[in-house]
């Protein structure tokens, strides 16, 4: 075969596929072409519909007002709400009876007499309508009596509150007894000397008031010894708040004291020899020898002992006829209203009622207030 014949095939083999490679491309022209044909179409006809659409709406008046369709909100969920929680509201007299100082009282003991909620609801009454107390110019003062109480399945000493409540124009006394069996001689000592006084009590109420405007007819004997001043206090200072007894003097009732025969004994010795001796009925020296015959008293000390004794008798004697004395003289000097309001002077003794929060004391009530004051004319 001759090289021209070969060349000529190649060239047109070559063209063959130069005419196929030209078309192709020419094809996916044709085809992109035809696609963006084809939208622009669609987008003709779409933007057709909308016209026609817009053709056949009713025509909108000037005030129409165009209504706007928005979307429902999402319901919120309401939390509820906690029920709200109702305190009683506090009484006007709830706080007197812890108001009021409980005299004689140890002080290590004081905490000891709140660790209950004692109702003292009654005391309340008796200052409303139909009340003991009520409309009269009273004077309060506490006290506590230590008695073995059955409470929540057991037994224990528990100081029990009282509240003495005494109906008088004036003060019952500005005065404060000072007497224990380990003393040798009671004292009598202004109140202010053992920091305690009469003061006019606040009802809840009206505290927010001005003080000084407050006729109040209520008072409380009050004292401004802080238990934290006591570390610098002397020991013999410090029993001395623990042996206070309220005191009161009647000129109208003859005194147990000018009545009494008795006196305490207490004969310094190793140890000391506490006793009590009625002169009407006792000798000093069967006394003596009946406590050399215990071996309470050293034998070589008898006639030691029968003098001190007599000499205290001679002591208490003498008491009970200054003490006579005293009340005559009182009555001689006090004017018609005084006596007028000693005689209708009167003594209320309130305990704390019966409640599911604290013992039941009812069982253990006496009208007996102290060797001063006496009895109370009505306990509650």
């Amino acid at each position: 075969m001759r090289k021209g014949t070969k060349r000529k095939a190649n060239e047109v083999v070559g063209k063959g596929k130069a005419k196929v490679e030209d078309e192709a491309p020419a094809a996916a022209t044709t085809s992109v072409e035809e696609g963006a044909n084809k939208n622009e179409l669609g987008e003709t006809q779409l933007a057709a519909e909308k016209n026609e659409s817009k053709k056949n709406e009713p025509k909108k008046k000037k005030n129409d007002k165009v209504v706007v369709k928005r979307q429902a909100k999402r319901a919120r969920i309401v939390k509820p709400e906690p029920e709200p929680e109702y305190f009683p509201d506090k009484r006007s007299l709830e706080d007197l009876w812890q108001e009021v100082f409980p005299v004689g009282t140890e002080w290590d003991q004081i905490d000891m007499v709140y660790q209950y909620k004692w109702n003292f609801s009654n005391l309340e009454d008796a200052f409303e309508e139909g009340g003991e107390l009520h409309g009269q110019k009273v004077y309060l003062f506490g006290c506590t009596e230590p008695q073995l109480l059955f409470f929540q399945g057991q037994s224990k000493v528990t100081c029990i509150p009282v509240v003495v409540a005494v109906v008088s124009p004036f003060p019952p006394s500005d005065k404060i007894g000072i007497n224990s069996v380990q003393r040798e001689a009671e004292e009598i000592l202004p109140m202010k000397q053992m920091k305690m006084d009469w003061v006019p009590y606040i009802p809840l109420e009206k505290r927010e008031s001005q003080v000084e405007r407050l006729k109040s007819q209520i008072f409380i004997l009050r004292c401004t010894q802080r238990r934290a001043g006591l570390k610098h206090l002397k020991l013999e200072r410090i029993k001395k708040f623990e042996y206070c007894l309220p005191y009161f003097y009647h000129p109208f009732a003859e005194d147990e004291i000018e009545q009494s025969t008795t006196v305490q004994i207490l004969f310094p010795s190793e140890p000391p020899v506490f006793c009590e001796f009625d002169w009407e009925f006792d000798e000093p020296e069967e006394m003596a020898d009946k406590f050399i015959e215990s071996e309470e008293l050293p034998a070589d000390k008898k006639d030691e002992f029968v003098e001190y004794v007599k000499q205290q008798v001679k002591e208490g004697k003498r008491s009970n006829r200054e003490a006579r004395e005293a009340r005559k003289k009182a009555i001689q000097e006090m004017s018609e209203e005084a006596k007028a309001a000693f005689q209708s002077m009167k003594f209320y003794k309130y305990y704390p009622v019966t409640s599911p929060d604290a013992p039941d004391v009812s069982q253990v009530k006496s009208p007996f207030i102290n060797r001063y004051y006496g009895k109370a004319h009505k306990i509650f």
